[in-house]
């Protein structure tokens, strides 16, 4: 892989667009990058790994802030990386994704990310503008991943310089920095986390297992064993099933003898029911013979009250009409009340009274004319201020139309004016647009035209090359023309040639004779070569045409002007409708105010003469009306007097006619309550009402009477029933009963011990089916853990792990051992065969593990001894070695042909520097192409190729000096 350019825009520290020219950097082989701390060296290379793959190294990587701050809002952020891998010269560009100010209004968008790979020369392919379409390419070009790339494209020798004096586990974690095992602590991890929760689903089945052994042992109402089995669980179910054999027993025994007991109590009740039937009948009969004399003061009230009850009925309507009268006689006085408010003088005659009433309605009838005219003069009056009201409104609303139709011509004129502006745009808005279209056409048609023109002289320059091998070709075979017919030739036949039968010296073939197939060969490729030129010449003829057309088209005129006029043209076309629209409003609101005039003056004409007539009609009515009043207001009130006179006179007279019905009927209803008094017996009606009672009394006289007789002949049937019961015998029923309730609960006792016995045997079977189970779950779990347990051992160092390393430091360890061997050769060629690397897998003291130890063998001691003895300079090999190990190992057969060394030349005397120098220009040796990433002021003496970059506020630039 190598570099040709690099160009950065708003990228980390850079503001503007900063070019690297790799080529030139790397004319010499070996180039010099310094600047102070923090203006952006390290930018450069994570711009060149951004380029390739999108993600830059590290913890930078992690921000996801790569658009430089102080860059100009119009500057856009992007990468751009020429290289070429085996033999493929392509571009990259990429654009990350950032946040810009908005083209239009305040705040900022999302630019979304953005790429491109474009085929510059060695493949013919299409390029690709998917993110995922170019990640695949650049990964299968470049034959490592963006990690591996990130550990070679700048050599770690700073980290390895740390490693060599580092103790083991700062040495862990650098390597863990450089071959990026973090996941094999994620397998160490994951191991220990999935025995954590193995032995804790142990731990739960143990406890789940303890559990049911302890519910079992609840069940059998015994204490628990410290660990129940199978022996346990067997013997416990035995003792069970045996104890509920005889609980059985014993409970059948206690239910015969409760039977017992229950038909001597039984018994001994009903003996007892008996005699004190015989003793309640004896007693009914006492009582009655005591109440005897009361029964006939009864019976005589309750006759007395039935033959009353005739009487209460009538003397209850007698009282309810002597309410209605007086009710009447109240009616009577509120309606003569009524007549004297209105002034009238009552007589008391009745026939006056109607005579009168009649009277008054006849004269309230003949104003019922008048009336009406009254109440139209009313209406007719106020229908002269609403016209006045509106006359007056219609008077100011047609003033101010008429001020508006005065300003209607200018503002229609104006308005047609616009519309046709409009109009004529439309008209151009076709040729503006063509010509619009054609500017932006041109740009792409003469790169087209040169394409195609670059192809043609291409095409022709190749067909002159297969014309002229063809004729080579021919020109060959005619030479060669002797050793074809001598290939012909036959023994006994004549020589096309010569004519004789003899062949004494034919001509022999050599290795480049020309025949027949490769002259046919020359054709084709010479046929395929004149029609690609013909169709490059007709494609680029095309093209020239157009490009012609096109320029004769625009002439003199720029893209920018002919896009602007089109702009505009279309604006004003756009706004045709609108205008239209506008025109027709305003015409449509012109004909509106023309037509509302009219209306208006037609109504202040129409109001007017309305005005007028009522007017008149008003003051002629008038006489009439004050004439008709009297002494009232108006009309309608005389009218409503006489009305309501009449009404009242009719109303006292209705009331005294319903005094008189009222009292004749009274009379009539006393005279019957003292009939139905005398035919039932009484003396008068005070005797009869004396006499009556209520009903629920009647009904409660006649209950005493019917029980007192009841009760005497339920005593004589009983005794008739139980002529041999002793009413004196005593029965002992209270203990027959508790003979019988205690043995009760013996039964009772018997039969819940024997359930309880067959409930704990039936939950302890239930328990024990459950608990086999959960030792049948358990084993297969207990294997695994065992398993799992061993082998997380062996993962993190411990149990049958001999050496006691972990997978992580185990693989550490194998990736070290990788690098130290092949970090071997270069160091022992750049110490002059003094030094080699040695990788010990030996473990360190206090329990500190091994695996990680790098020792070098020295050559002139041929000792063994830790790296951290080695002087400064020695390190700097020492650590260099490893870099170019590491670049080798992760490389893995990718070339690499810019490479990147960090710091540590300033550690270095002029001795080692200069065995340093030497081993660089052997890196460099074959193409390869050496940068040095330092601050050492020598190396500027000696290295003549240097890319400095510059830090200031507004932002880094790069300097090259060359």
């Amino acid at each position: 892989m190598k570099l040709h350019r690099l160009l950065v825009s708003g990228f980390g520290p850079y503001a503007g667009q900063e070019e690297v020219d790799f080529d030139r950097l790397g004319g010499d082989g070996l180039f010099l990058l310094h600047g102070d701390t923090g203006a952006g060296k390290t930018t450069l290379l994570d711009a060149v790994a951004f380029a390739l793959f999108g993600k830059v190294p590290g913890a930078r990587g992690d921000v996801k802030r790569l658009r430089c701050d102080y860059a100009r809002a119009e500057t856009a952020t992007f990468v751009e990386l020429e290289l070429t891998v085996r033999g493929r010269r392509f571009r990259l560009r990429r654009a990350p994704e950032y946040d810009r100010p908005k083209k239009r209004g305040g705040g900022v968008t999302r630019q979304q990310a953005q790429v491109s790979l474009t085929w510059v020369s060695g493949w013919d392919g299409e390029g690709h503008t998917r993110i995922d379409d170019v990640a695949r390419e650049v990964e299968g070009l470049v034959g490592m991943t963006a990690e591996q790339f990130f550990q070679v494209v700048l050599l770690p020798q700073g980290e390895f310089a740390r490693f060599l004096r580092a103790e083991t586990a700062e040495r862990e974690k650098l390597l863990e920095r450089l071959f990026g095992t973090e996941r094999f602590l994620d397998v160490e991890r994951w191991f220990r986390e999935r025995r954590r929760e193995a032995g804790q689903e142990v731990e739960r089945l143990g406890r789940v297992n303890q559990g049911l052994v302890q519910r079992v042992a609840e069940a059998a109402a015994e204490e628990p064993p410290p660990v129940g089995d199978h022996e346990w669980l067997s013997s416990l179910l035995k003792r069970l099933d045996e104890d509920g054999r005889e609980a059985e027993q014993r409970a059948a025994a206690a239910l015969a003898d409760r039977a017992a007991a229950e038909r001597v109590w039984q018994d001994a009740r009903a003996l007892d029911e008996r005699v004190r039937r015989v003793r309640e009948a004896r007693r009914s009969l006492d009582r009655y013979a005591r109440v005897e004399p009361e029964l006939r003061v009864w019976a005589a009230e309750r006759d007395a009250a039935r033959q009353a009850a005739v009487v209460v009925p009538a003397q209850a309507a007698a009282e309810r009409l002597a309410r209605a009268l007086d009710a009447a006689v109240a009616q009577e006085r509120a309606a003569a009340g009524a007549v004297a408010a209105f002034g009238y003088a009552d007589d008391g005659a009745p026939d006056d009274l109607r005579g009168d009433a009649e009277r008054l309605r006849e004269e309230s009838g003949a104003l019922t004319g008048l009336a009406a005219e009254a109440l139209k003069q009313d209406d007719d009056r106020r229908r002269v201020a609403y016209l006045d009201q509106s006359i007056a409104a219609a008077s100011r609303d047609l003033a101010s139309l008429v001020t508006q139709l005065d300003e209607v011509p200018a503002r229609l004129s104006a308005q047609r004016s616009a519309v046709d502006d409009a109009r004529e745009a439309a008209a151009r808005l076709t040729q503006a647009a063509g010509l619009a279209a054609a500017a932006v056409e041109l740009p792409r048609v003469e790169a087209s035209f040169r394409a195609a023109d670059e192809a043609r002289r291409a095409a022709v320059d190749e067909h002159q090359r297969t014309r002229d091998g063809l004729l080579r070709v021919r020109q060959e075979r005619l030479e060669g023309m002797a050793v074809e017919l001598a290939g012909k030739l036959r023994a006994g036949e004549a020589c096309p040639v010569c004519g004789s039968a003899e062949h004494p010296g034919p001509a022999r073939p050599v290795p480049t004779t020309v025949t027949a197939v490769d002259e046919d060969a020359a054709a084709d490729a010479e046929q395929r070569a004149a029609a690609r030129r013909a169709r490059a010449e007709q494609e680029a003829q095309k093209l020239e045409v157009r490009l012609g057309h096109l320029r004769e088209q625009l002439g003199d005129r720029s893209p920018d002007e002919l896009e602007r006029e089109h702009r505009a043209v279309a604006a004003l076309a756009g706004q045709l409708e609108a205008r239209r629209a506008e025109l027709a409003e305003l015409e449509r609101e012109v004909e509106a105010a023309q037509d509302r005039r009219g209306r208006l003056e037609r109504q202040l004409e129409r109001e007017g003469a309305r005005r007028a007539e009522l007017v008149a009609a008003v003051e002629e009515r008038g006489a009439r009306l004050e004439e008709a009043r009297g002494d009232f207001p108006d009309v309608v009130a005389r009218r409503a007097h006489l009305s309501g006179l009449a009404d009242a006179l009719a109303d006292l007279h209705v009331r005294r006619v319903a005094v008189a019905e009222h009292e004749e009927r009274l009379a009539e209803q006393r005279v019957e309550v003292s009939r139905l008094a005398a035919d039932a017996g009484f003396a008068d009606v005070a005797e009869a009402l004396a006499a009556a009672r209520p009903n629920d009394v009647v009904a409660a006289l006649e209950a005493r009477v019917r029980d007192a007789e009841k009760s005497r002949t339920a005593a004589e049937s009983t005794l008739a029933e139980l002529p041999d019961v002793d009413a004196s015998a005593e029965v002992d029923v209270a203990g027959a009963e508790r003979l019988f309730r205690a043995a009760t609960e013996v039964a009772t006792r018997e039969s819940g011990a024997w359930e309880e016995a067959r409930r704990r045997a039936a939950r302890a079977g239930e328990l024990a089916a459950r608990l086999h189970a959960s030792w049948a779950r358990l084993e297969p779990v207990q294997a695994e853990y065992a398993e799992l347990d061993a082998l997380t051992d062996v993962i993190n160092g411990r149990g049958q792990n001999s050496r006691s390393m972990t997978l992580r430091t185990y693989v550490l360890a194998a990736r070290l051992e990788e690098v130290a061997a092949a970090a071997s050769t270069r160091l022992e060629h750049m110490s002059q065969g003094r030094y080699r690397f040695v990788h010990s897998v030996e473990a360190g003291p206090r329990g500190i593990r091994g695996g990680l130890g790098l020792d070098v063998l020295d050559d002139y001691s041929g000792q063994r001894r830790p790296a951290k003895t080695l002087s400064g300079g020695e390190s700097f090999l020492a650590s260099l070695a490893l870099a170019l190990g590491l670049s080798d190992v992760v490389a893995a057969g990718a070339v690499l042909d810019t490479l990147f060394i960090d710091e540590g030349f300033g550690t270095l005397d002029a001795e080692t520097l200069e065995l340093v120098m030497t081993t660089l220009d052997e890196l460099r040796a074959g193409g390869r192409v050496v940068g040095l990433v330092s601050h050492v002021e020598e190396l500027r003496q000696r290295i003549p190729t240097r890319l400095r970059v510059r830090k200031a506020r507004a932002g880094s630039t790069l300097e090259l000096t060359a």
